[in-house]
């Protein structure tokens, strides 16, 4: 016979994220900083810097435990919003600027679960690139 589970304090349910581990104090104080949001079709992806670019903290759908077709939906993105915030927000952050890149259902989500920890958004700025003609086509098949 199989061992039966027992659900304990830990278990969120199955809701499909995991429970983030996020410090109650951290060594490293910033009030200005920049939010990266990398959005494809299969995931979302947030990398807080600081001004210069150097990473604070990052996450993605998939490291809070979404699987699949689940990970690139805007749910998922806003949660990884939410930790991330709380992140900034444990660092001392005041506001941050935000440059968005992709054509992912998470891009807004994601920034919207980033403020709801109050922080300041100073500007949104979208880098998604685009494309302007490509590589010369083949040549037509002669039979």
């Amino acid at each position: 016979m199989g061992k039966k589970k027992i659900a304990t304090a830990k278990d969120n349910g199955g809701e499909g994220a995991k429970a983030s581990n996020v410090p109650a104090v951290s060594k490293k104080k910033v009030d200005v900083g920049q939010l990266h949001v990398q959005s494809t079709y299969n995931n979302t992806i947030l990398v807080l810097t600081d001004a210069k670019g150097n990473v604070l903290a990052q996450s993605s759908s998939g490291a809070l435990g979404f699987k699949g077709a689940k990970k690139g939906t805007p749910f998922a993105a806003a949660k990884v919003g939410e930790i991330l915030g709380a992140k900034a927000s444990v660092m001392g952050m005041k506001e941050a600027s935000v440059t968005v890149k992709g054509v992912g259902s998470g891009r807004e989500s994601s920034i919207r679960g980033f403020i709801s920890k109050g922080i300041t958004l100073t500007s949104i700025k979208d880098v998604t690139p685009v494309p302007h003609n490509g590589p010369k086509a083949k040549k037509p098949r002669r039979v």
